[in-house]
C-alpha cells in the first residue's frame, strides 16, 4: 500500500467520509463526526437508509458495467472508509481480472486502505491519497501503473460531487477527467438533491456549519455532468430507480451512468 502524500488526521472538525461511516454503522469515526452526523439525522431521519441506498446504487452500477459492458478497469474517487462489499469486491465477483484504483483525500481512509487492497490474484487494486479538487488523479503514477487509460475505464464519483462546490469548478473537473478516458469509458455518479425532500436544505446547513460545504442541485444541473455522453437507460433518475434488483429504498439523490461515445465530433 502506498499513497501520493500523507496529511495529519484532523479530529477537531467532522469529515464527510467519517460521518458517512457513522451513518453506515461503521466504527472509524470520532466524537466530532458522531455529533455532526446526529445533527443531520435529527433533520433527516432517513439519512442512514439514504446512505445504504447510495451503496446499493454503486453495487448495481458496477455489476452492470462489469457484467453487461465488459468493463475491467475502475477508478473510484471519494472512496470513503471501506465498507464491504467494496467496489473491487463487486467488480471482481463478476470478473476476477478487474483492476481498481481508489482515491480519497481523508487520511483516515488511508489508514484503512489495506482493506481495499485485498482483491483477487487475477486482478489488481490500489489506493491513491488525493483530492479531486486540485490533484491530477488520473495522472498519478500509481494510476498509470495500474490502469491502461487507452482502454475503457469506469469513473465512479459516488456521493462525491455535492462536496465539490462551484468555486472548484466541478463541471470542468469532471469534463477534464472524462476527456482523458478512452472512448467506450463510463461516468457513473450520484448527487444529493432537495427536489424530493426539502429537509435536505437543512442538511446542507448542518454540513456548512460544521465546515463542510454541501451544494445541492436540481436534476437539470446534475444532468450537465453528463454533457456529451450517452446516458444508459433509465437515464438520470432517483438512485433507487436505477435498474433496481429488489425493494430499493428511496433517497434524496439522483444517479446516472453514461458512456463516452466512440467519436466526439472531432474534439
Amino acid at each position: 500500500m502506498s499513497s501520493e502524500r500523507r496529511t495529519e488526521i484532523d479530529t477537531s472538525k467532522p469529515h464527510s467520509a467519517r460521518m458517512y461511516d457513522y451513518y453506515l454503522g461503521g466504527k472509524d469515526w470520532y466524537p466530532v463526526d458522531q455529533e455532526a452526523a446526529e445533527k443531520v439525522m435529527a433533520v433527516l431521519p432517513g439519512a442512514r437508509a439514504s446512505c445504504l441506498a447510495n451503496r446499493g446504487f454503486m453495487h448495481r452500477v458496477v455489476r452492470c458495467l462489469a457484467g453487461e459492458y465488459g468493463i475491467r478497469q475502475f477508478v473510484d474517487i471519494g472512496t470513503g472508509i471501506p465498507t464491504e462489499p467494496n467496489l473491487h469486491q463487486v467488480a471482481q465477483a463478476v470478473a476476477p481480472e478487474c483492476r481498481v484504483v481508489y482515491a480519497d483525500h481523508d487520511p483516515v481512509v488511508l489508514e484503512y486502505a489495506d482493506a481495499l487492497l485485498r482483491g483477487t490474484p487475477e486482478g489488481c487494486t490500489t489506493y491513491v491519497q488525493a483530492d479531486v479538487r486540485w490533484d491530477d488523479i488520473l495522472g498519478a503514477k500509481r494510476v498509470r501503473e495500474t490502469l491502461d487509460l487507452d482502454e475503457p475505464v469506469a469513473l465512479s464519483l459516488n456521493a462525491l460531487l455535492h462536496f465539490v462546490t462551484d468555486e472548484y469548478e466541478p463541471y470542468r473537473l469532471v469534463a477534464s477527467m472524462v476527456d482523458r478516458l478512452a472512448p467506450g469509458s463510463f461516468l457513473a455518479l450520484s448527487y444529493a438533491t432537495a427536489e424530493f425532500d426539502s429537509s435536505m436544505n437543512k442538511v446542507a446547513e448542518v454540513y456548512r456549519a460544521e465546515g463542510t460545504p454541501l451544494q445541492l442541485r436540481p436534476k437539470s444541473e446534475v444532468a450537465e455532468f453528463f454533457a456529451g455522453l450517452e446516458l444508459l437507460e433509465p437515464g438520470l433518475v432517483p438512485i433507487g430507480e436505477w435498474r433496481p434488483d429488489g425493494e430499493e429504498v428511496a433517497a434524496p439523490a439522483y444517479g446516472g451512468v453514461a458512456r463516452k461515445p466512440a467519436w466526439t465530433g472531432g474534439g
